[in-house]
């Protein structure tokens, strides 16, 4: 397998060796993957940031494409690609015995790789397999489901969720946005539109005219204009509601001044 050309150009010089962990000069010299790009990537997904890719139930898609990125990069992705070769036998040509080989060592090294990568509360519930493309097809079935019982309760929240004035309205919107965010990872596609108008109906009474002029309007607003249009309004609404508040403390004191002026008049 020949080195790709980002490694005979970069790799060979000093000062570029010089700026890279020891570990991956360590594996690029005895030649575990071809491409350096490769080497570096895997290396800062798996050691700078290990404790992000553990398989802990909720970020299984995340988990996913970094193993199988790992597995690339280390060429070691070929028992998950290709199906297992015949098993060599004395009148197996040394191509095949090679290529037996190749398949053998991808699926050892993945399937031991891919369980140090599960933590220790959820191997248990995914049936043990010998070869790493079934492994990984069983835990492909086991978060399915966790995947579908997880987009119902987000569109749930999501289509649920009401403005009460406890918090910012920013915080709000923002929230609402994290979860069709969420959503979209699970599959499911929330159209900025769509978002837009969840976000409307999910405000109180008191942005009635403001709902109104949005739905005269001829043009669209995106969510972070109806963001930014929202904020405005929440800050009007509330200094309208501190003008009230003034304006009642005003009678009230001038009432009871009135009223302590008669009494001094009896």
């Amino acid at each position: 397998m020949f080195p790709c050309k980002f490694f005979v150009s970069r790799f060979l010089t000093r000062d570029y060796r010089a700026r890279l962990p020891s570990r991956v000069v360590e594996l690029v010299v005895r030649n575990s993957c071809h491409c350096m790009t490769c080497i570096a990537t895997s290396s800062l997904s798996f050691g700078e940031t290990s404790e992000k890719i553990f398989l802990s139930g909720d970020n299984y898609k995340v988990w996913k494409e970094l193993i199988l990125l790992h597995l690339g990069c280390l060429d070691l992705d070929y028992a998950l690609r290709k199906e297992e070769p015949p098993v060599p036998t004395t009148a197996s040509t040394p191509a095949e015995i090679a290529l037996y080989e190749r398949w053998e060592r991808s699926n050892r090294i993945s399937l031991m790789l891919i369980k140090s990568r599960i933590r220790a509360s959820i191997p248990g519930s995914i049936p043990d397999k010998e070869k790493v493309k079934d492994y990984m097809q069983a835990i492909d079935e086991q978060f399915a489901s966790l995947d579908k019982s997880l987009t119902s309760t987000l569109m749930a929240q999501l289509s649920s969720m009401k403005y009460t004035g406890t918090k910012a309205v920013r915080e709000h919107i923002m929230q609402m946005r994290d979860i069709a965010a969420q959503l979209k990872s699970l599959d499911i596609e929330i159209t900025d539109s769509f978002l837009v108008q969840l976000i409307l109906n999910s405000l109180p009474s008191q942005f009635g005219p403001f709902k109104i002029t949005y739905n005269t309007q001829k043009e669209k607003w995106s969510v972070n204009e109806l963001l930014s249009m929202c904020v405005q309004e929440e800050g009007r609404l509330n200094f309208e509601k501190g003008e009230g508040s003034n304006e009642a403390h005003i009678v009230t004191n001038t009432n009871k001044q009135g009223h302590k002026g008669k009494k001094q008049e009896e």
